[in-house]
Formats: C-alpha cells, structure tokens, sequence
C-alpha cells in the first residue's frame, strides 16, 4: 500500500471516530444546532420533577410510607436522590473513570478527544472514549443522541457535543452530576443510583464505601460486563484511587454484588402490599404514582406485628395465614388492612382479605337482627336448643352446637352470644331462608346463590364471603343499621359517609348489647377470654366446617375490626377456636385503638325501652332487658310451663331420622344414643318403648340406652306409667347387609349380650 493511502485511510478513521470529531465541531456547529431538538438543555428543576420510580409508593394518612409496589417492569428505579446524599466516594470514583477533567471543560474534553482520535488513527487500534459526563447526560436527556446498533452517525456525534456545552451552560456541575447518577443504567435493569445502591450493595447511597464505589463506576462504562472484565477494571481503578489493597478478594466481593441484582429493595417497607395493590388497581394513585391513603401507620404495625406473633404461636396447629380489616364506622376508610402474613404464608400473595370463605357463625347476628326488627323475638324470647331435624332436600339437616351439647330452653340473648347452632336454625324458620340471603346481599355480602340453595344451613354461616366484605356488614350494624360500602376513595379526615338504612336503629342497638354481653356468652367462652375488652364492644367469632376457617368481628362506637384465620390451602385446623385462632388478634388491634382513651358506650334510641324480666323454672337468672317500642313482657317460661305440663319428650333421635349402617364396623359395634329429656330439655328418666314392646327397664338420665339398629323402619315411643304414648319418633336404617345370619343383630333388648 502506498504511504498515501495509508495517510488517507487514517484521516478517515480519525474523522469517522468520536473524538475525531472534536476537530470538525467548529465548522459544523450550524448544522449541529439543525439536528438537536429546541429547546436544549431541558430545565434542571423539571428534569428531577419528572423522575418517575418504577415503584408506586403507598402513603399512611401521616405521610409515612407503608409500602412500594412495582408497576413499570421495563426497567427498576428508585428515587430521585440529591448529590449530598450520595457517597463522596461513588461520585470521585465516577468522575476519576468517566471523566477526570469534568470540572475543568466545558462540556467537550478536547485534550481527551484528541488524544482518542491519535489513538484511533495512529494507535494500537483500540477505540478510546472520549465521552463526557456532559456528553453521556445529554444523550439520557434526549432520546435522538443515544448510540443506535450501529453507533452513532457524524451528525449525531457532532450534535451530541453540541448538546454538551449548551447543557455546561445552563446546568452547574453539580446539578450535572447528579443528574447523571440518578439517569445512568448500571448493570442489567437497574437504573439510577438509589436503586444500584439500595438492591445491589443493599444500602443507602451515603454509605457506599470506596470498594463498592469502584465497581459501580466501572459498571458504568459496562453496565452488562463479563466478571473477569468487571474486576480487572474496578482492580485499576482502585490503583488510581490510591487504595491497591482493596484489591485483595475483589473477585468474591463482585461476585457476591452480581448475585443481589434481582433481590428486593434494601429496607422497603413491606406492610401493606395488598391494600396498595387494591388502591393501585382502583385508581387511586396521583401522577406521581403516589397512593395517599387512611391507613394510620401506627395501627397498621400493631396489626402486622399481632397476625405474625400470635401465628407464631399456633405453631403446628395448621394455621399459617391471617387477615385484618380495622374500618372508621363514620366515613368507611380502612385504617388497617393485613392481607397475609408475609413469610409465615404458604401463598403471600394472596390476598386473604377478600378471599371467599365459609362464613361459619358470623352471619347470626344479622339474622337474629332481622327477627327483632320483625318482631318474631325479643332478646328475652326462648328458643328450644333441643334436636331438631329439617328436610334438606337430599336428606334429613340435622343442626347440632359447636360443643355437641344441647341446653334446652335458652333466651334469644344468650343463644346470640354463646353462638348455639339450634335456636339459630328455629330462628331462621321464622324469617326464612330466601329473607335472609337477599338482606345478606343487600350488605354486600358476595353470595351468589338465593335462599332456595342454602337451605336453613345459612343460619350457621354456610354461604361464602371474604373478610373485607363482612367486616363492613358488621359496620353496618355499629351504624345503627345503616348500610355503607368501603369508601376507597376517603382521606384523611373524611366526614360522615352517607348510607342505605337495613335495620332499624333500635335493633341494630339491641345486637349489639346483645353481643357486649359477658354473662350471656359465658356458656360457651366463659367471663375471661379475649373477647373481652377493658371498653364496650360487640363482638361475634365463627368457625367454618371442619374448622378451615376461624374468623373474630366486631365493633365499638369508632371502629369496626374484623381477622380471618386459617391457610391458604384451606386445610382443617386443629384444636383452633375463635377464641383462640382470631380473638387474640382482634383483641390486639382493639388495645391499640383505644390505648389512651376509654370510650363510651353507644347511646340507647329512645325507642329501645327497659324491662326487668324473669324466667320461668329458673331458666335464666331475672335481669334488665331491652325490647323495641310495645314487645315488652316481664315473665318467659316455655309452653308447657305455662300449661302446667312436664311431659318428657324424646330428644334423641329426632323424628324421621335416617340411618345407614356402615358395613366396615361390626354390627355389634354401632349404636344409636337414646334420650329422654323434660320441657327445659334436660334429661329425665322414661319408659322407652320400641315398635310397641318394652324397651328395657326405665332408665334414669344418666342411664339412657344405646340401640344396635337393625335395617328397616322403627318407632320409638316414650310412654307414661299407665301406658299412655307421651312423645314418638320414627327411624329408617338402611343398609347393612351381613354375611350370615348369625352376624344380623339378635335383638333389640338393651341387656342383651353384646349390647352395651
């Protein structure tokens, strides 16, 4: 080749070369300012303002950030942060490797471009960069100077370092600088240095130290570098730092970094990740990806805190989630909302809160509600907690208490509060099933279903629902009856919301004295438990079939708080109650609410009016009840005490009962409880007699006979001494085929061999 070709050659590669360029600027300057958009530079001030994070953040009602939810998946960013917040370190160790005579030019380094372009031209033939922090700003700032595929044309290059000393200026240094950092990417989708710091080296950018600003800074010049690459680079730099000794394990140390780029955001708070998520959705946040919420921080932590310690001590119980719902009675604002428990859930994701659950005894005190508006009870009216069978359909329903104990005559008062399963079922076959799941519905209640379907089942909470949605029925009940829905959109110190009036305000009062009730609940919770408040509140706990779901609701005159208990795989729980799956929980947050202050009871309507009341045979002790308008009455007794009658009835087995004999159990080993028990339901001695013969001898109440049943139909009768039939009921056993006759129950004598 001639030496002339050569000489052309390397003018080419030198004009062709970024820094070659810097020797061409003055004569195309004219054209540059034709390419770059105007006006340029943007303004400092709304170059920050317009910083978006990758994360919306969720505000309590003080200001507080409870969490950060991530809503733009093309790249991660954090804050914006100011230069004094940034490590003295990470920017000396950036501008040494970036840029050394930044504060020296004035956005083009013409020594530096000279010297990349002899380099090009006459060099060992690798490209040197000669960009700087100028440079590289302006091409963040304006999409149309960053480096295609292909790198960047002549024009681009010129109007690149056009761009660069139109930004020197307008913008200080400074202001350069921290743009700069707040804009770069880093390595893979991490962009700005809040989010390099607080992911990659999981701190705050004050407090990067020298090793850790070294790799960040070689980041730059290769956000997406090789290991050997990255270390070799962050080694020579650390040399030009001054400080080769950091050089030793550099290898492990970036690895160790390289590792952290996907782990989640140092020290994000992380307490309300599914009440963020429900407001994002629902539009709530402002263009600043803000969500200003009604949470109040304190109660939130309370709520967070009590849902992992008390689960903590359920331990191996089969409970491993919780939800909690505190909403302001007034204006419909969540003030608390737990809708898992984080790392102790097998799915924190979900959101339990409005998860669809059985519903369990929770719905009670909206029948019961129902039947006082109605004025089919009073809460001084007994309802028989006896046996009782309903057809269901597709068989015989036969309600039974969650202790399988029955007590007899029990006032609407104390079944409310102990929670018995029968008086609900009676109560129910008076308002009627279809009756209930439209009220039900009307407080928005998710049941999909009519009254038809759940049959009287719905009166023990068979339908499903989710915590948010029946926590705010309850709501409605400590608003004197009147219904509102969840208000989203409330903040802080929102007024009165306005609502749909379902139950009067003197029933609504009634249930809940009802349900602040100690004496009445003891039956089945005792006077000490966590239903038990220092203060007045209503509170009503439920237990799902085959315990999968434990749930603790109530109010006081402020607040309305209701917990779910269980796990997300819906699996039985064991040996876990209300009273000790969801109450303690529910008590915690209760204790925080009202930690400084005692509040009063809600006021009695005027209508609501007072009664001594006492019961007949002692059934309940003589007290004060509270009746709407004329249903007032001073004495209960059951029926058959105002008859002066005590006929013993058969309590066990109900009338028309079905049975199927179980061909896996030896005949001889299934039985059949008898029971015999007086008006008050308690057990008395009978004469039994069964399909018109004597059965045994007369049998005390502690002595009741079991019956081996045989197939077919039967009738047992309880008859007087002079014969006289006093109560019947029928039996069909069905099944129960056995090989040989000599395995076919002999007889129905309860003293015959093999019978007790």
């Amino acid at each position: 080749m001639e030496p002339w070709d050569r000489m052309r050659r390397r003018v080419r590669r030198a004009v062709a070369s970024l820094p070659g360029l810097a020797l061409i600027l003055a004569l195309a300057a004219p054209l540059a300012r034709a390419q770059v958009p105007v006006p340029f530079p943007p303004d400092y001030a709304a170059v920050r303002a317009d910083w978006r994070p990758s994360d919306a953040r969720l505000l309590a009602s003080d200001g507080r950030e409870l969490q950060r939810l991530r809503t733009d998946f093309s790249s991660r960013r954090g804050d914006w942060l100011p230069l004094a917040e940034v490590s003295v370190a990470l920017q000396r160790a950036v501008v040494l490797s970036e840029d050394r005579r930044f504060y020296e030019h004035g956005g083009v380094d013409w020594l530096a471009s000279a010297s990349a372009a002899w380099s090009s031209a006459w060099g060992d033939g690798v490209r040197r960069g000669a960009s700087t922090l100028s440079m590289q700003l302006a091409a963040l700032l304006d999409p149309g100077l960053r480096r295609g595929p292909g790198g960047r044309d002549v024009l681009q290059k010129i109007d690149q370092m056009w761009a660069a000393r139109a930004l020197e200026s307008r913008w200080s240094k400074a202001e350069i600088l921290e743009a700069y950092l707040n804009l770069a990417a880093w390595r893979g989708e991490l962009v700005g240095v809040d989010a390099l710091s607080r992911v990659m080296f999981q701190k705050h950018a004050a407090g990067l130290t020298l090793r850790e600003a070294a790799l960040a800074a070689v980041l730059l010049r290769g956000p997406n570098a090789p290991l050997p690459t990255l270390v070799q680079r962050g080694c020579a730099l650390l040399r030009e730092l001054g400080r080769p000794g950091e050089c030793r394990g550099l290898r492990d140390f970036t690895q160790a970094a390289l590792s952290r780029v996907h782990q989640a955001r140092f020290d994000a708070p992380a307490l309300a990740p599914h009440w963020a998520r429900l407001l994002w959705d629902a539009g709530q946040a402002d263009a600043r990806g803000e969500i200003r919420s009604t949470l109040d921080s304190v109660l939130q932590e309370t709520a967070v805190r009590a849902v992992r310690r008390h689960l903590e001590e359920l331990r191996g119980t089969g409970v491993t989630d919780a939800a909690v719902v505190v909403l302001d009675n007034r204006s419909g604002a969540v003030l608390a909302y737990v809708g898992s428990s984080g790392a102790l859930s097998e799915a924190a994701d979900v959101d339990h809160a409005r998860a669809i659950r059985q519903a369990g005894s929770t719905l009670k005190p909206f029948l019961y509600g129902m039947a006082l508006d109605q004025r089919r009870l009073t809460a001084a009216s007994l309802l028989d907690d006896s046996p009782v069978g309903l057809d269901g359909g597709g068989g015989l329903y036969v309600p039974d208490n969650y202790d399988h104990r029955f007590g007899g005559w029990v006032s609407a008062r104390t079944a409310l509060a102990s929670s018995l399963n029968v008086p609900a079922v009676r109560t129910l076959m008076l308002v009627g099933p279809d009756a209930l799941a439209g009220r039900l519905v009307a407080l928005g209640l998710p049941l999909t279903r009519g009254g038809d379907y759940y049959g009287y089942s719905l009166a023990l909470g068979s339908a499903d629902v989710t915590l948010l949605s029946l926590t705010n029925a309850y709501r409605a009940l400590a608003r004197g009856g009147d219904y509102a829905p969840v208000n989203l959109k409330a903040r802080p110190g929102a007024g009165p919301q306005a609502g749909t009036r379902l139950y009067s305000p003197e029933a609504a009062w009634i249930i809940g004295d009802m349900l602040a009730d100690r004496p009445a609940r003891a039956r089945t919770f005792g006077l000490d438990s966590p239903l038990t408040t220092r203060f007045w509140t209503a509170v009503k706990t439920g237990t799902s079939r085959d315990m999968r779901d434990n749930w603790c609701v109530g109010w006081s005159a402020d607040y309305t708080v209701g917990v779910w208990v269980g796990n997300s795989a819906g699996a039985s729980m064991r040996n876990v109650s209300g009273v000790s799956g969801a109450c303690p929980i529910w008590h915690d947050v209760f204790d925080r609410l009202y930690r400084d202050h005692v509040p009063a009871a809600p006021p009695r309507p005027a209508e609501v009016t007072a009664q001594t009341v006492v019961f007949g045979q002692g059934l309940e002790p003589a007290r004060v009840e509270y009746f709407l308008g004329d249903t007032a009455q001073a004495r209960f007794a059951p029926p058959a005490m105002r008859a002066g009658q005590g006929s013993p009835r058969i309590a066990e087995p109900v009338d028309g009962t079905i049975l199927a004999l179980d061909p896996d159990i030896p005949w001889d080993r299934q039985r059949l409880r008898l029971r015999a028990a007086d008006a008050g339901s308690r057990p008395v001695a009978a004469h039994w007699f069964l399909d018109g013969e004597p059965y045994g001898r007369v049998h005390g109440p502690d002595l009741a006979p079991d019956w081996t049943p045989r197939p077919g139909s039967h009738v047992f009768e309880l008859r007087d001494a002079r014969g006289s039939v006093l109560d019947r009921a029928r039996v069909v056993v069905r099944g129960g085929r056995f090989a040989t006759g000599a395995e076919r129950p002999a007889g129905n004598h309860p003293d015959a061999p093999g019978t007790h």
